[in-house]
This record gives C-alpha cells, sequence and structure tokens, in this order.
C-alpha cells in the first residue's frame, strides 16, 4: 500500500473552522483522480495549527470518507514523544492504514534520541509507520544508519525523504529495504530512479492524474515517459514551493475554483508578486487560460 502517488492532503477552512464538506469533496476528487493513497494532517494539510480535536477529527472523518477504496496514512507526528504515541494511538483506532511520524523538530535530538523516539512509538502501537524526514522544516536529518537500525522493527515500513539530497536517498536504499517515498516532487523521477517507490505529494492537490502518471511510468521502468512527464510537471512542481508550503499550493487551488484559499495564522495570503508567478506557471501548464 505505501507505493504510487499519495497526496499531501491540505485542509480546507472555512470562517476558521474545518471545512469537513470541502473536505470530503477533495477526497473524492483524489480518487476520481487516480491518487493511490490520502495523506492527512501533514505540513501541507497545517497540522502544527491544528487542535488536538480537529487533528483526530479531520483524520477520522477522512477514513470514513475513504472507506478503503485507497489507503490512508495519517500525520501523527509531534516533537513530543508522548504526543506522537497519542495521535498514532487515534490513527490506529480509526482504522487509518499507517502514520506518518515527522522527526521531531526544534529540540533537535540526537541520532540515538531519533531512534528511541520512533522505537517508543513503534513499541506501543501496532500500525506502519512512515517516517518523514524534513530537514528545512525541523532543523534535524535523520541520518541513513539511523533509518537502517529503524527499518529492523517490523511496523516501521517506509520514510518520506524531504531532504532534497539524492545521496540520502542511495545510502538508505544501500542500507536497507525500507520503501522511500519521495518528499520533493521536482525529485519524483531521481528518487524513485535510485530505489524510490513513490511520493507523498504537494502537486498532486493540483494534478493528481499527472502526478500518478509519473510515478507508474517509474514503477513500470519506463523512464523515457517518465521523463517527459517529469519535465512537463517541474515548473508546476517548483512554483508550489516560490512561498511557504501550502500558501503556493492553496493559493492555486482557489485561482481555480477548487477551495477558498484560506489559511491560518501564522500563515498569511502569498504575495502578489507570487500571485502573478503562480498564475503564469498555471497557464503554462493549460490550467488556467
Amino acid at each position: 500500500m505505501f507505493k504510487g502517488s499519495l497526496v499531501a492532503l491540505v485542509t480546507p477552512f472555512n470562517n476558521g473552522q474545518v471545512d469537513y464538506k470541502k473536505l470530503k469533496e477533495l477526497v473524492e476528487f483524489h480518487i476520481e483522480n487516480g491518487t493511490n493513497g490520502i495523506v492527512p494532517c501533514g505540513t501541507t494539510g497545517e497540522a502544527a495549527t491544528l487542535s488536538f480535536e480537529e487533528h483526530e477529527q479531520v483524520v477520522s472523518e477522512v477514513v470514513n470518507y475513504v472507506s478503503g477504496r485507497i489507503p490512508v496514512i495519517a500525520g501523527a507526528g509531534s516533537n513530543n514523544t508522548k504526543e506522537a504515541i497519542h495521535l498514532t494511538k487515534h490513527a490506529r483506532k480509526t482504522g487509518a492504514d499507517g502514520a506518518l511520524v515527522i522527526t521531531p523538530y526544534y529540540n533537535k535530538p540526537t541520532p540515538e534520541g531519533l531512534y528511541r523516539h520512533y522505537k517508543a512509538i513503534a513499541e506501543e502501537v501496532d500500525i506502519p509507520i512512515v517516517i518523514y524526514n524534513v530537514p528545512s522544516r525541523t532543523g534535524i536529518s535523520i541520518l541513513p544508519e539511523t533509518v537502517a537500525r529503524l527499518a529492523e522493527m517490523k511496523n516501521i515500513v517506509a520514510i518520506k525523504d524531504a531532504s532534497g539530497n539524492i545521496d540520502q536517498a542511495t545510502k538508505i536504499s544501500q542500507l536497507c529495504n525500507i520503501i522511500i517515498l519521495s518528499g520533493e516532487d521536482s525529485l519524483i523521477l531521481p528518487i524513485m530512479s535510485v530505489g524510490g517507490k513513490g511520493v507523498i505529494s504537494v502537486t498532486a492537490n493540483i494534478v493528481p492524474s499527472d502526478t500518478a502518471a509519473l510515478v507508474r511510468h517509474c514503477l513500470e521502468g519506463n523512464f523515457g515517459k517518465a521523463l517527459e512527464y517529469h519535465y512537463k510537471l517541474f515548473p508546476l512542481c517548483k512554483g508550489m514551493f516560490i512561498e511557504t508550503n501550502p500558501i503556493p499550493v492553496k493559493t492555486a487551488m482557489k485561482l481555480l475554483g477548487r477551495l477558498n484559499g484560506e489559511m491560518r495564522l501564522p500563515l498569511c495570503e502569498i504575495t502578489k508578486e507570487n500571485e502573478e508567478r503562480l498564475k503564469t506557471v498555471l497557464e503554462n501548464y493549460g490550467l488556467l487560460s
């Protein structure tokens, strides 16, 4: 279940509240357009500004909406190991297929601390766990050697690598058999060329079918066709990060009429200059006339 194009789902808001009607619409949109899995309450889902109650309800509702049609991997991380265990237990209770657990942010644990953090969660909760490495957000990058140690645990099954470093994915592939998922949309093809099995994607919120096609061609070993999709998607992937994620993707969805674009502070609206740049990217892709 941990391969293919999985979407890092945005969390829709309306007047400061989670918009569950729109959330259901987005889930159906992805299932209809070939997305292979849903990942709610991650970075793109603004998990950092959701209350515990909202976080748990979003996960529960997504699992309910999906109803077993494709896998759901619930964001469940924290820089507090007890909180991460709590959220991971909730993910299991709701029937999620896995839990995405970010490396602890701000407190910058040592490699041994990272190992013990994930080990504690894996021993406490019997659910497949995806390590989430995103050093630009957390201030710490998990070492390939630490990943290999953790991969020895039966329910630590995958890593979302958003380090932006192909060497990282290569070393992990050499050291263990853990599933590697790209956490950088512009690096889907390079990471899959060294053993990756898919992506947890921001850009899939905009073009789920094309993102899924790129991944599918890579999995089938058709890298010539995959390269065509890579070149096509590349400007759009870069456009999703012209400002802090998920500001550009929510703005793009607003421009396309799929979302109202509402975010929670401390995130705010995109600058006018970058909105024009984003419009150009969407126009060049053929999404805006």
